[in-house]
């Protein structure tokens, strides 16, 4: 299983409205992408983040479904201009050595493949972690 996680604040100028889509455009991942397992979004306690995300799935296959699937890249393009911070982790149990390398080749070719998710995340203040462009 990979446990994909993500901790994000967004911009101050946010209103509560936009917010508020972009959180529910988040809540549409489980029932859309096939390749999710489990979801949870909300509120971050505990740390410098207003919110996060951990979604399960169970390989690498599914991670790369997931990150590709139209609905997350929708969900990219609405939630992205709206986020000052952003961080990502990956957990897993998978006993490939090699398996931190292939989930950031994942995010390289999405970037490669998807240059307007690239631009937004370019243009964020902050972004760090397992999905962030210079990772791996």
């Amino acid at each position: 299983m990979i446990y994909h996680c993500t901790r994000f604040t967004l911009k101050p100028s946010v209103t509560p409205e936009e917010r508020a889509a972009a959180l529910a455009k988040m809540g549409e991942h489980e029932s859309t992408i096939p390749a999710i397992v489990s979801r949870v979004v909300g509120p971050d306690f505990g740390g410098e983040y207003e919110y996060g995300a951990v979604t399960v799935v169970e390989d690498i296959e599914g991670y790369t479904e997931y990150m590709n699937h139209p609905v997350h890249l929708d969900m990219d393009r609405i939630g992205l201009p709206l986020v000052d911070k952003f961080m990502s982790f990956d957990i897993t149990d998978d006993p490939d050595p090699e398996i931190g390398a292939r989930i950031a080749d994942v995010h390289r070719r999405r970037f490669e493949n998807v240059p307007d998710i690239a631009e937004l995340v370019a243009g964020l203040r902050e972004y760090t972690g397992s999905a962030a462009p210079s990772a791996g």
